[in-house]
């Protein structure tokens, strides 16, 4: 067997080595991986507690930034640690994260890293526009927390879609790229590690599998994660414009509509209270262009980056959507606003048992709430004040003690009078369509 030191690895896969097929470029690779664990809090059921798990990142620039998934480190994190490639443990913060792409940007402690002069590699990034099925990639990271694990595999589809992609710690994820599948082994711990070639590009971050089923790995392509990671890096965030609209695919459709094959986009549904909907856009329409360029999204493979056009738009951009509804094609005149998250700032307030987050603008928009004030119950925990009085998750909390709630920090600092001086408290509550009112007691 092949010998390396704590630069390289020692690879044994099937009846050969990868020695044949490891290049300078794989090994300094191997040298930019790195193990992450973090430490963060959650919000349950009226309480805040941590929670401790174990993902995988690499190593992009020279001043250690290290790229992973937002699943693994996210803005709740109150320690990260980042083991590098000679087994020395580096305390990393984050930089930045994109729950929309699941991905998220943390950086090595500087003066850390100087004053114990650690050396680090950096990965470089290949293409992943030129992927083909068949072709042989490695998924590099640390599976169950067993550290620096490479396995080999195939592209199994370079452009996978999913229509319902599981959420990143309850946000949204997936909307606006496809999904490199592999045959390459993903299991938990792998997640924010890279995907790369045979000559140590990054081609993707792994980012999921599927557990009980057999060679399904995916990750985000490098073409995405390289944009958003220069975006995190820059702004500590990415911003995007949304319209308000829910794309189908018009596969087997185009007769009903009248269409040419390869020609025109599906609109399922559109937001209420969204600039599609205010400009008069409905759902059955046909999207056929944008600003005067043809639109094709015949295939669910499509979808996404039609998405990311109109999202990669700056915010307040007027969009001209040409739509075909019934026999008559007309323009319509959009002007975008910031896409949100319906998932808005959570916080918990333990003395009376109560997990809550401020309601977003898709969430008033979705459950018909008259404007974006107040906090949504999203935990009571058994005991307390708020489950004694009748609090529920789903509740929309719109006055205390007759003083109208606009925020979560209206709510704390409720709490905190009634710490000072226990007593009753008033609680009006938005229920579906009902308003109710509730009593918490010392």
């Amino acid at each position: 067997m092949t010998r390396l030191g704590l630069g390289g690895l020692a690879l044994l896969i099937g009846a050969g080595t990868l020695a044949g097929e490891t290049s300078r470029g794989f090994r300094q690779l191997l040298d930019a991986v790195v193990r992450i664990d973090v430490r963060e809090y959650a919000y349950e059921a009226g309480a805040k507690r941590f929670q401790s798990g174990v993902g995988s990142g690499v190593i992009v620039s020279a001043d250690g930034l290290i790229l992973t998934n937002a699943h693994v480190v996210g803005p709740r994190a109150v320690e990260i640690n980042v083991t590098l490639a000679n087994l020395e443990r580096v305390s990393a913060e984050l930089v930045g994260w994109d729950h929309w792409t699941d991905l998220a940007l943390l950086r090595l402690d500087p003066d850390e890293i100087a004053r114990k002069d650690h050396q680090f590699a950096v990965a470089r990034f290949g293409v992943s526009t030129r992927l083909e099925p068949g072709e042989t990639v490695y998924a590099v990271g640390t599976p169950h927390g067993l550290t620096r694990t490479v396995t080999r595999g195939i592209i199994s589809n370079p452009r996978r879609f999913f229509a319902d992609s599981r959420g990143v710690k309850g946000y949204e994820t997936g909307q606006f790229n496809t999904w490199l599948q592999t045959d390459a082994a993903i299991n938990p711990g792998n997640s924010g590690g890279p995907l790369v070639t045979a000559n140590g590009r990054i081609v993707g971050i792994n980012s999921r599998g599927y557990s009980g089923a057999d060679n399904l790995g995916f990750a985000i392509p490098s073409a995405t994660a390289k944009q958003v990671m220069e975006g995190l890096a820059r702004h500590g965030k990415i911003t995007r414009s949304y319209v308000g609209i829910v794309p189908g695919a018009l596969r087997d459709l185009e007769e009903f509509y009248e269409l040419e094959l390869n020609r025109g986009m599906l609109i399922n549904s559109v937001d209420p209270g969204s600039p599609a909907a205010e400009a008069g856009l409905r759902g059955g329409d046909i999207l056929l262009a944008i600003d005067g360029v043809p639109v094709d999204g015949r295939f669910p493979e499509q979808l996404p980056p039609i998405k990311h056009l109109i999202a990669s738009r700056p915010l307040g951009s007027e969009l001209i959507f040409s739509i075909k509804r019934s026999d008559t094609t007309q323009d319509y005149r959009l002007v975008t606003e910031e896409l949100v998250s319906r998932v808005g700032d959570e916080s918990v307030v333990e003395v009376w048992g109560l997990s809550i987050r401020e309601v977003s603008r898709p969430y008033a928009r979705e459950n018909q709430l008259p404007n974006e004030d107040g906090v949504l119950v999203i935990g009571v925990q058994r005991g307390f004040p708020a489950a004694v009085a009748g609090l529920s998750t789903g509740d929309v909390i719109t006055k205390i003690n007759d003083r109208p709630i606009r925020t979560i920090i209206d709510v704390v600092q409720a709490a905190e009078n009634y710490q000072e001086a226990p007593q009753q408290v008033l609680v009006e509550a938005r229920r579906k369509f009902r308003v109710s009112l509730y009593v918490l007691k010392p």
